[in-house]
């Protein structure tokens, strides 16, 4: 490789860096300011839960086009339209003068938000040698892994001493430096000509996800018992089964799933799917415990989990670098196993336990995530042939979309029923005819009876207390059972992770006759 074309390697994934952390971003960013926009907007939780779920929607809806927009128009033009749409709707939002024109804002900000990602993933790996997409992978991750943490500590910032506009107009800088240095800095790629757009397939999968991904964001609220639930998954089941029929049938498949032939790549899947579902779980109910059972704003808690997407960032390179010398294997299983500890590790959690624990438990877990998220992704893209690499990185989005929306509606759901049981045994044994209770219920009345109140309202606000305390014990000690059921679950992926081969060389592919695009 010359230096002329490293030194162009670098700067387009700085390019593609910039997008990535800027769709990444506003995916964790909006939370924190939600309460912030009810009040403003007057709006009530359901209308502006909207904000969330609209771009949620529409990035699921959009990332399946990807491959096909890709191959047929050139990633670096679909790149440049992703990062202007993305900016113009950021625009919008940071305008926006009701709930309704947010929403529709938002969707635009996901149209742009769900292309950028698949589109960026590609360009790597067409633009760099397979000798250096370990570490090219692991320098595009630490915008991958750090955007989510920094999103509801910069939020936090902004809401609390700043306006909360400012979250979304501050892309709009960043995003027209990033349109301009993609303009200048990127290559065109290679043109596939003569595909026909696959509108059965387009239609099935967008039905078909918006369905589930909607109906999963609804779980929450509803239960899985709802009928409105019930109704979006079988739709989904329909329209995802009718889309996979289209596919495998199709002479010019949307989502070309034959790629699943590969068998790295789709190992590659298999363990991402299960290092996803854990890394959202400790994203989930951390903040979760954070914030619910300890009290602390969204902010505090986002500076204590700060430092773990740090140690995330730090090891993507560095666990990068390892891959192109050593292979994935023992990364991968070195990675999982440090999940595997550290997620028993949060199993361990207690109402009053240190803060400084939980960070370093958080950091260690970081680094594991780390170790193993790109070395696998890195060896399973690796196995797909150059024309494919669009088809599949929009396949391998859409996979961790849905694993992402179904990991929080089932550790959400996991979260409830041991909270329902653990509720019950304790309060089996908080009765007023029990002595220990009522002896410490006695213990809790003198500070209310010096304040005033009579010994029966004292005695009263003493077992409310002694109460809330216990209903406490019971949340945490359901949150410590779904740390340890998520640790068993990464388990899984240490089989798994004995099938990854160390070596990166692939055999020769064919590719398809293709048309040449000036640079």
């Amino acid at each position: 490789m010359s230096e002329h074309d490293e030194r162009y390697m670098w700067l387009s994934l700085l390019v593609v860096v910039v997008g990535t952390f800027m769709s990444i971003l506003d995916s964790s960013i909006v939370n924190v300011a939600l309460p912030k926009m009810m009040s403003v907007f007057s709006a009530s939780t359901q209308q502006i839960s909207w904000v969330l779920t609209g771009y949620m929607l529409t990035m699921g809806i959009v990332i399946p086009l990807t491959g096909y927009l890709g191959d047929t128009f050139g990633y670096k033009k679909i790149y440049i339209f992703a990062l202007t749409v993305f900016t113009f709707g950021s625009a919008l939002c940071g305008f926006s003068w009701s709930t309704n024109s947010l929403v529709v804002a938002r969707v635009i900000q996901g149209i742009g938000g769900g292309m950028i990602i698949p589109v960026g993933m590609a360009m790597i790996f067409q633009i760099v040698p397979v000798a250096k997409r370990g570490m090219a992978l692991g320098i595009w991750g630490i915008a991958a892994m750090a955007a989510p943490a920094i999103g509801p500590t910069l939020s936090g910032f902004i809401v609390e001493y700043l306006d909360w506009r400012l979250i979304f107009t501050l892309n709009i800088p960043v995003g027209i430096l990033g349109v301009t240095l993609a303009f200048f800095i990127l290559r065109e790629t290679t043109l596939i000509p003569n595909k026909r757009f696959d509108l059965g397939g387009a239609l099935t999968v967008a039905i078909g996800l918006f369905s589930l991904l909607y109906g999963l964001s609804k779980v929450s609220a509803d239960g899985w018992n709802s009928a409105t639930v019930i109704g979006l998954l079988i739709m989904a089941v329909i329209f995802l089964t009718t889309f996979v029929i289209i596919e495998l049938n199709h002479s010019d498949p949307l989502m070309d799933l034959r790629i699943l032939k590969y068998f790295p790549f789709t190992l590659s899947l298999l363990i991402s799917v299960i290092t996803t579902f854990a890394m959202f779980g400790g994203v989930f109910l951390v903040p979760l415990y954070m914030q619910n059972l300890r009290g602390l704003t969204a902010m505090q808690t986002g500076l204590i989990m700060f430092p773990s997407a740090i140690a995330t960032g730090i090891m993507m390179p560095i666990s990068g670098r390892l891959f192109d010398r050593y292979g994935a294997k023992w990364l991968t299983i070195s990675g999982l196993s440090i999940i595997i500890v550290s997620t028993y590790a949060l199993s361990r959690l207690g109402v009053d336990t240190s803060t400084d624990y939980i960070k370093y438990v958080l950091i260690i877990r970081g680094i594991g995530i780390g170790l193993c998220m790109m070395p696998t992704q890195t060896s399973g893209m690796n196995a797909i042939p150059i024309h494919l690499t669009g088809r599949a990185s929009a396949l391998s989005s859409t996979i961790r979309q849905a694993v992402g929306a179904m990991g929080i509606a089932i550790i959400s759901t996991i979260v409830q029923s041991r909270m329902t049981f653990h509720e019950v045994r304790y309060a089996e044994n908080f009765s007023t005819t029990n002595p220990q209770v009522m002896q410490t219920v006695k213990g809790l009345t003198g500070m209310p009876v010096s304040k005033g109140l009579s010994p029966l309202q004292a005695n009263y606000t003493a077992v409310m207390q002694l109460y809330g305390q216990v209903m406490k014990q019971a949340m945490v000690t359901a949150m410590d059972d779904t740390f340890l059921i998520l640790a068993i679950i990464t388990c899984l992926g240490i089989p798994l992770g004995m099938l990854v081969k160390n070596g990166q060389a692939i055999r020769p592919k064919p590719v398809p006759k293709t048309v040449a695009v000036e640079h």
